[in-house]
Parts: structure tokens; C-alpha cells; sequence
């Protein structure tokens, strides 16, 4: 468990998920990190793609994507994405079990703000969601009202 934080943005998260198991691990880290967002899931690209069709942007804190997705796949999705927000308008933090450079490099060419390998370890799987709720639903704030988040940089 990661130390105390208190997570600033209340936003939902959008989790295009469609393992069942994964997504459990996805509530169960959310609660070890003291995260009160809700967690709207996706378990396809369709469905992420009607949900995104009906978002304004900024009305997301980020989502949370896996890579092996029936149907289109999660670079396929990003691509579809990034035609109407931009990174900083709404994160797309890449959570999958590829291991290969090639994936990597193809969704941070299409646009991803991180991309995260699942680990078979349920709990080193367990604390890399940790830190990516921690880093993605905070926010730093600096005087005269300056906030500093992970995905807009500085905005007053």
C-alpha cells in the first residue's frame, strides 16, 4: 500500500476492461488506495466508444486501458480517442499484459500518456494500479491558486 494521499480530482475513470478478474483487481486497488472515484467500465471498445460519444471532454479524470480487447483492439481505440480529446483533455494510461517494445512504442506514438505492464503478481499487479491512481487523481497546489496535475501541467 502506498502512503496516504488524498486523491484531489473527483472525476470518474473510465476502465476498458473486459476481464472480469482484471477489473475486480481494479476495485480492489482502488480501495487499498483510498480512491472514491467511480469506475465506469467498458468491457469493449464499442461500448468505450458509445460512453466517449456522449462525454464532454474534461469530464473524466483519465482512462484506464487494456491492450487485448474483443473486437477493436486498445491501439485501435486510442487511435479513435485521440481524434476527439486531447492527452491533456483525457489521459489514456495503458494497463496490459504485453510485454513487447513494439506495443509499447505503438501506443506512445498514438498517443498514450503511460503505459503500464500487468504483472502476474497479484500484488505487484495490486500496487502498479496503486501508483497510477495516486499519480493520475492528484493534484498539486502552489499559492495564488496554481494547481499543478500530472496531465494538464500548470493551470490557474
Amino acid at each position: 500500500m502506498l502512503p496516504d494521499a488524498t486523491h484531489t480530482d473527483p472525476r470518474p475513470v473510465l476502465v476498458v476492461e473486459n476481464s472480469d478478474d482484471d477489473f475486480d483487481t481494479v476495485i480492489h486497488a482502488a480501495k487499498l488506495a483510498d480512491v472514491h472515484n467511480r469506475l465506469i467500465r467498458a468491457a469493449d471498445a464499442d461500448v468505450a466508444l458509445s460512453l466517449l460519444a456522449r462525454t464532454p471532454a474534461g469530464a473524466l479524470a483519465f482512462i484506464l486501458l487494456d491492450y487485448d480487447l474483443p473486437g477493436l483492439d486498445g491501439l485501435a481505440l486510442l487511435g479513435h480517442v485521440r481524434r476527439d480529446f486531447s492527452p491533456a483533455e483525457l489521459p489514456v494510461v495503458v494497463f496490459t499484459t504485453s510485454v513487447n517494445l513494439r506495443d509499447r512504442d505503438a501506443f506512445c506514438a498514438a498517443g498514450a500518456s503511460a503505459f503500464h505492464i500487468k504483472s502476474v503478481q497479484h500484488a505487484d499487479c495490486l500496487l502498479t494500479l496503486e501508483t497510477i491512481f495516486a499519480h493520475w487523481l492528484n493534484q498539486t497546489a502552489l499559492p495564488n491558486g496554481i494547481a499543478i496535475s500530472p496531465h494538464s501541467g500548470l493551470s490557474t
